[in-house]
């Protein structure tokens, strides 16, 4: 299925997304920290939807006066749906994108017919710590700090961490990310992250009902254990749990059978 790529603008700041046609409720791809709509080429060559940068990441806006924190990205993809038409949705979020998607389902029921949720950070109130770069970006000062001496090499040692297959991440992706990693990104992830709250990771709210709410986790992630999994599961009444060994944070650049397994999550 082709792909196409598209630039509009909402109050005088770029948005970026990609497309592709497919029949039935539209699919909504949101990404995490700090990638952007380059990890969903795959799946929207399968399965079609609309995969956005959020502002603040990617090619879209960067601008100091945008609203990072989840439910400021929670309005824009409120936002971005209305400008492209789609009413109901079905949303795949991935890392922060999931924390999005939950904020944006719970502002808006009905609206969101399934949820796929990939490797999402942990509730704070989760027995469970934070990993040490959040951790470190959620403290001020410190945070900016940790942003500044983020070198090339030191982000491409990461995203390579979160991955076990050795090849997840070529030169050339990481040189992509690292092109993307200016310092509207940075200032977005630091605000983003500061914003997390049980009020907004986790939380109660409207969402789609049983059976229709999936946890796709990545067994090997080294931020992120899988009893997280288990604690949303616990917060998402009827959602299941689907664990996948030999993945990391990024469950279908380790396992590509994942990349069929969303989307017959989608068709079901």
């Amino acid at each position: 299925m082709r792909v196409d790529e598209h630039t509009f603008y909402l109050d005088d700041s770029p948005v970026f997304y990609r497309s592709a046609d497919a029949s039935g409720i539209p699919k909504l791809y949101l990404h995490g920290i700090p990638t952007s709509s380059d990890d969903w080429l795959e799946l929207l060559a399968r399965t079609g939807g609309i995969a956005p940068d959020l502002i603040g990441f990617g090619r879209s806006g960067k601008g100091g006066h945008l609203d990072y924190s989840v439910a400021g990205l929670a309005e824009f993809v409120e936002r971005f749906a209305g400008h492209v038409g789609v009413e109901e949705l079905e949303i795949v979020g991935h890392d922060w994108g999931a924390v999005v998607a939950l904020a944006f389902a719970d502002r808006h029921p009905g609206r969101v017919r399934r949820l796929v949720l990939l490797n999402p950070p942990p509730p704070p109130s989760v027995s469970t710590e934070w990993p040490r770069i959040i951790r470190l970006w959620r403290s001020r000062g410190v945070g900016e700090l940790a942003m500044g001496a983020t070198t090339k090499g030191l982000l491409a040692r990461t995203l390579r961490r979160g991955s076990v297959r050795p090849d997840a991440w070529p030169d050339a992706r990481v040189a992509e990310v690292w092109s993307q990693f200016d310092q509207g990104t940075q200032r977005a992830i630091l605000r983003l992250v500061r914003s997390a709250g049980d009020d907004v990771i986790g939380g109660g709210g409207s969402r789609p009902g049983d059976g229709q709410v999936a946890i796709v986790w990545g067994e090997q992630d080294p931020w992120y254990p899988p009893a997280v999994a288990g604690a949303y599961a616990i917060r998402l009444p009827g959602s299941t749990v689907e664990r996948v060994a030999g993945a990391g944070h990024w469950p279908w650049l380790d396992r590509p059978e994942v990349v069929d397994r969303v989307a017959s999550l989608l068709e079901g």
